[in-house]
């Protein structure tokens, strides 16, 4: 019998590490379930594939031999899962679009479909795009729809169908499990006692000591004996030692993740990138007026680096301060874990210190930062715009410094809960099993291994061609209109 074909559809394909940290988490909650469910892991594939599998040349010219790379992996599938990725997105993006042809993909060739933990943009009555999707939505593959954040509009999405919709957690509050260290290697047996001497041998060791000790005392009534030196004082509470300065205590470090500077101006926020840098300034000087360190970098855009750059060679942020460049999940996750805190533009920046317990300020430049903050019970740590000055913003972080990270346990493992609904519904009808425990998804749930120097590597080549291709559209832009 072929193995079950699983296509999970994610944004991997992203520079932002946020997402690829939604893609590692997704991948193993998914093999977590199978498992879960009894299937071995020789029972199942998962092939994980771009959100946009609709290529953006079809898009263009709505070729249908374009369509065939799609068809081929669709058909193929067993079971079709959208994966945390901003889906429904239809203002500025056409997310919306391409979802709605996979869905007719699916519908052709009979493939169920489930959505979970996806990005929803705000359902509009009058937007025949939002429209549009709606329909899709209705149609009979479509088995579950969950989303992290706008619950209210999914419901109208979902209105007047069966389909099952849900609030859930986002996955990356799942990446303290799935990027758990490796466990350290157990310690080598100690060596076998050795077997007690000979009594021959016992016997000459004997007369050694005996010649050894008469010696000694001939010795000593012919020599002076030296003066004696007074034992050291063994404390019983273990040794102590001089406080040296790299024992100290270290000042807590802040981790600073900055944006692009166009970002506001498409989300409809008055704040330049002049508005960007003097926060950052003031923030920094904020922080070391009241003792803290602090690490700025940024979750992988090179839109984002080119203006952290800009604060290194231009504005005198030091770069022993800086991460100018993140191109992995282990990578922001290093820079993550080294914080006590973090200020954040970027969400996944965030959600990632909150799975972490580093406590955090999000600076909510779109209504998906309060969402996530108030869903894991921290509304409070989401900033608006109106409050983005490091008068206000540091002494937000002191407090969340002295609250620390509490979890909801339950609510952070509905993201697994539903997805083992879902699946099960789909690929084993019959089966009794129940979705692991919490403290079960620590051994069910695979840990997610380092990238290796090839994958890094194919990261960066990615990154690179996409920021040259967007070079090249803004210059094919600046010539057409000149």
């Amino acid at each position: 019998m072929s193995p079950l074909r699983i296509l999970l559809l994610t944004n991997r394909d992203s520079d932002n590490v946020g997402d690829q940290i939604i893609e590692a988490t997704v991948i193993s909650i998914v093999k977590g379930v199978m498992k879960n469910l009894g299937f071995a892991s020789d029972d199942f594939t998962i092939s994980s594939r771009a959100a946009g599998i609709i290529s953006k040349r079809y898009m263009k010219s709505k070729d249908p031999e374009l369509l065939t790379p799609a068809r081929e992996a669709i058909s193929k599938a067993d079971l079709l899962i959208f994966g945390g990725a901003p889906l429904f997105n239809y203002a500025y993006q056409n997310f919306y679009l391409r979802t709605i042809y996979t869905l007719e993909l699916a519908q052709e060739y009979g493939v169920p479909v489930l959505f979970s933990s996806i990005g929803v943009e705000k359902f509009d009555a009058d937007n025949k795009k939002s429209r549009a999707l709606k329909k899709a939505l209705s149609l009979p593959v479509v088995r579950q729809i969950t989303t992290r954040d706008d619950i209210d509009s999914l419901r109208l999405y979902a209105e007047d169908t069966d389909v099952p919709v849900a609030h859930v957690a986002d996955p990356a509050v799942l990446a303290d499990i799935v990027y758990r260290k490796k466990p350290e290697p157990a310690p080598a047996p100690k060596p076998a006692p050795k077997p007690p001497p000979s009594v021959p041998l016992r016997a000459k060791r004997k007369l050694k000591r005996i010649t050894r000790r008469i010696l000694g005392q001939t010795t000593n009534r012919t020599t002076a004996a030296p003066k004696s030196t007074p034992a050291p004082v063994v404390s019983t509470k273990g040794p102590v030692h001089p406080v040296t300065e790299s024992q100290k205590p270290t000042k807590k470090r802040i981790g600073l993740v900055v944006t692009r500077a166009g970002i506001f101006a498409d989300n409809g926020i008055d704040f330049s990138e002049d508005d960007q840098r003097r926060f950052w300034l003031e923030t920094i000087t904020e922080l070391e007026d009241r003792g803290l360190d602090y690490r700025v970098f940024t979750t992988g855009h090179f839109s984002d680096e080119v203006f952290l750059d800009s604060l290194v060679k231009n504005f005198g942020v030091p770069g022993g301060k800086v991460a100018v460049t993140v191109n992995s999940p282990d990578e922001l996750i290093r820079e993550l874990r080294g914080c006590d805190g973090v200020i954040a533009y970027r969400l996944h920046a965030s959600i990632t210190s909150f799975a972490l317990g580093v406590p955090s300020i999000g600076l909510s430049w779109n209504f998906k930062v309060p969402y996530f903050y108030e869903s894991v019970g921290y509304g409070h740590r989401a900033l608006d715009h109106q409050r983005w000055t490091a008068a206000e913003v540091v002494p937000a972080l002191e407090k969340a410094l002295a609250e620390g990270v509490e979890k909801d346990y339950d609510f952070l493992k509905s993201v697994y809960d539903t997805l083992f609904t879902g699946v099960r519904g789909a690929l084993a009808p019959e089966s009794d099993a129940k979705p692991y425990s919490f403290d079960e998804l620590w051994e069910g749930l695979p840990r997610q291994v380092a990238t290796g120097p090839k994958g890094y590597r194919d990261k960066v080549n990615r990154k690179l061609r996409r920021t040259y291709e967007n070079y090249q559209k803004l210059s094919d832009a600046v010539q057409s209109e000149a």
